[in-house]
């Protein structure tokens, strides 16, 4: 079966290829394929006749869409829909990885796929857009929401936690919004396991429910214990609100995955889990490249 994976270099995808090896690939960098650039996914389409595209591919900055519209609408909007009329016309899945900032977060119990998303955020509307986008041009396709996504590449939470609990003596982390932090090597799995899943939208994170708070309380103290320099001596949970934020996120995000479970039969690992492998590959990585003080 042959695979075309778009945004190649992000943090998703490089957790996802490694795990695509019974599979004939294709990864797209950006640079090699901008899914905006119609022509261009529809060449390469055409010359690779994939039976699935896999796109990771998106914009993901929360704040930064609230400035740059057209940027992240028509990445996470027109060219998912684009990319569905070319898997069609070709008779391709596309799988697609969306998000929790579709819902607004007034629910007080975790999302099922059925809710009514209502994004609170530009971010979140143009994901929900190109999930209607992709669900307006075929009916082969599955989405895949998820949440609070961390992994090895690029700019993340964890990563910006541990830097700066090295630098400062206090950090200060939002208390009030609720979801769960997701490792992309689980969501990566999750992706193999859902590639030939009946057509339809699946919630998948890790289990369990955390705060930022949380989030940042546990990567602190694993990393005590894992003996990393560090000069935290307080982390403060404060509310949203104190951080004059661009983009309004929703105060409770968790997901429902009992779909996902029933489809899979396989057990779904606690966020705990994810953070504590996350953490031990992350240091023998910058342990390897003498970055650990």
């Amino acid at each position: 079966m042959k695979l075309i994976v778009t945004g190649a270099k992000g943090m998703l995808a490089g957790d996802l290829l490694p795990l695509l090896e019974d599979y004939e690939v294709r990864a797209f960098t950006k640079e090699e394929l901008d899914i905006r650039d119609e022509e261009a996914i529809r060449a390469a389409l055409a010359e690779e006749n994939p039976h699935i595209l896999v796109n990771c591919a998106a914009y993901t900055n929360v704040d930064g869409a609230e400035d740059e519209e057209e940027m992240a609408y028509t990445i996470n909007a027109r060219a998912p829909g684009f990319l569905a009329q070319e898997c069609k016309r070709i008779g391709a899945r596309l799988v697609h990885i969306s998000t929790d900032f579709v819902f607004d977060g007034s629910k007080p119990r975790p999302y099922t796929e059925e809710d009514l998303p209502k994004p609170l955020n530009f971010y979140g509307l143009s994901k929900l857009d190109g999930e209607r986008e992709i669900q307006k041009h075929t009916d082969n396709f599955v989405i895949i929401r998820t949440s609070w996504l961390y992994g090895h590449r690029g700019k993340n939470f964890p990563k910006t936690i541990l830097t700066r609990a090295g630098e400062l003596e206090e950090l200060r982390v939002v208390y009030d919004q609720v979801g769960t932090p997701t490792y992309t090597v689980d969501l990566a799995h999750a992706i193999v396991e859902l590639l030939s899943a009946p057509a339809g939208i699946y919630n998948f994170s890790n289990e369990g429910v955390a705060s930022w708070y949380d989030f940042a309380y546990n990567i602190v103290e694993l990393a005590k214990k894992e003996a990393v320099a560090l000069r935290v001596k307080t982390i403060r949970p404060i509310l949203s609100e104190e951080l004059n934020l661009k983009a309004t996120r929703p105060h409770y995000s968790v997901l429902h995955k009992d779909k996902y479970r029933r489809y899979t039969g396989l057990p779904i690992p606690h966020w705990l889990d994810g953070l504590e492998r996350w953490l031990s590959r992350e240091l023998r990585a910058r342990k390897n490249e003498g970055d650990v003080r």
